[in-house]
């Protein structure tokens, strides 16, 4: 059909011209144009009546007025007609209209654009309720849940908010990246709200590693042993360790662990015996493990004491401490009273005996760092007849300076400009009955500190005869004369 007005083509059902704006009439106006054509007809029919051969007989007026009567019957049944087929289009028209608008008051989008007109006035009950409303015919879209549990929070009804994305986990259904969002909106308000027990009882209820593996930081994990449970022929270094930062406690005498306990900072080396090892850790919220217990038993061969030559007792001559070594041990020893460990000083060779009265303790610690019992011994020395030590002291300077090794009896030297030292060690045998005391050279170039260096001299414990300290060809101490 085309525009009566411009000509323009128009679509189908549509009653007005798109280009001129001309409304379209689908029942036409009776025009006069219409009413003079049947006029004009009628006068023709009359002439031709007026030419007819005389013999015919002329028409009646009846019978032209029943013409008349049926043109404009014909017309009126057009008419309506036309009418009836206007009105069932306008009504078609009409029912798609209303179908369009009541398909579009039902989609998605214009529910949550309706739900956020509300929520943008603070009518979030409405807002809500929209919300509700959609998801029942769209339980497939978490955007629903997502917004309304927003709307809760803004409300600050936490509890609410988390009812809601509990539901999208719940479900299990919905894409991951919607599941992702969902626990991060959970333990957001959880964390705000120092809810971190929750946290970490969410996460250890969800089943997808990678999301557990996002929130790690949160969870408090049973620290993992680096061993397992059982026997062992060897000393063990156990390692503790936990999946976020935080504190492990322990014990290892299968008591139970408490925030009291020992806090792990370095493996636990398990020498020979059992231990029953506990631990728990708590990470920087607070939250604590499960306690974790494991059994271990350590059949390691412990070493015999060490063996010491020379027992106990005073004595009035200078003696050498020899302890008998055994293969795959060390010997470590102290003169101060304290236990002897790995740390101590360790024996290398027979022990000048030292003055006065001095008690030692020895241990033989294995390979597997398994220690055997302590050795202890308690010399007295007492020398008859001997000069002081801090005599044999100033005699050995005397005679450095004699000899141009020092300068003066300050220590200085021409060789070095810093200052040199000696302390009395100890008192040494050399030969049958040469009995000398040894005393070290110490250097301080001017710093302030103080270092050993690798002179050795001897002054003889009767009449002050400096020497220093040297081996002759078997190896065999011998003292050389300044």
């Amino acid at each position: 059909m085309k525009c009566p007005q411009c000509g323009n083509e128009l679509k189908e059902g549509h009653l007005i011209c798109e280009k001129c704006g001309k409304e379209i009439q689908i029942v036409p106006d009776f025009e006069p144009e219409f009413e003079n054509s049947i006029t004009e007809t009628l006068s023709t029919l009359a002439a031709l009546q007026d030419g007819k051969d005389a013999q015919e007989a002329p028409r009646e007026d009846e019978e032209i007025a029943e013409e008349l009567a049926a043109g404009e019957i014909a017309v009126e049944e057009d008419r309506k007609i036309w009418v009836a087929v206007s009105l069932v289009v306008i009504l078609a028209v009409a029912l798609i209209a209303y179908g369009a608008y009541i398909y579009h008051i039902h989609t998605v989008d214009y529910r949550i654009d309706r739900a956020r007109e509300y929520a943008a006035a603070e009518n979030y009950a409405e807002a809500i309720a929209c919300l509700e409303d959609a998801y029942e015919d769209y339980p497939d879209v978490a955007q629903l849940l997502f917004l309304e549990a927003d709307y809760y929070y803004l409300q600050h009804d936490d509890v609410s908010a988390v009812s809601v994305l509990s539901r999208i986990i719940e479900r299990g259904d919905f894409p991951d990246e919607d599941l992702e969002e969902a626990y991060d909106k959970i333990i957001t308000i959880y964390a705000n709200d120092g809810m971190y027990e929750q946290i970490s009882e969410l996460l250890q209820n969800c089943p997808d590693e990678s999301i557990v593996n996002m929130f790690q930081r949160y969870l408090a994990l049973a620290p993992e042993f680096s061993y397992v449970e059982g026997s062992y022929a060897e000393v063990i270094p156990l390692k503790l360790s936990s999946n976020t930062s935080g504190t492990i406690y322990y014990t290892t005498d299968g008591s139970k662990p408490t925030r009291e306990s020992q806090i792990y900072t370095a493996p636990l080396f398990l020498e020979s015996g059992e231990y029953t090892v506990s631990a728990f850790f708590v990470n920087d919220y607070g939250i604590e493990s499960e306690i974790v217990t494991k059994t271990y038993t350590i059949n390691l061969s412990v070493p015999n004491p060490p063996e010491i030559a020379l027992y106990s007792g005073e004595y009035d001559e200078p003696m050498m401490i020899s302890v008998e070594e055994i293969e795959g041990c060390k010997v470590f020893y102290t003169t101060d009273e304290s236990e002897p460990t790995a740390d101590s000083v360790p024996y290398t060779g027979p022990i000048p005996m030292p003055l006065g009265t001095t008690l030692f303790k020895f241990v033989n610690i294995s390979e597997e760092g398994i220690s055997s019992e302590i050795t202890t011994r308690t010399y007295t020395l007492r020398l008859k007849d001997a000069i002081p030590p801090t005599q044999a002291v100033n005699d050995l300077i005397a005679k450095l300076v004699e000899t141009g090794y020092l300068e003066d009896a300050a220590g200085h030297s021409r060789r070095q400009s810093g200052v040199f030292s000696y302390r009395f060690s100890s008192v040494l045998r050399i030969g049958e009955s040469d009995d000398y005391y040894t005393i070290n050279e110490h250097y301080d170039d001017g710093t302030g500190t103080l270092s050993r260096t690798d002179k050795v001299f001897l002054v003889n414990i009767h009449t002050g005869e400096a020497a220093q300290l040297g081996y002759d060809e078997n190896g065999d101490f011998m003292a050389v004369i300044l």
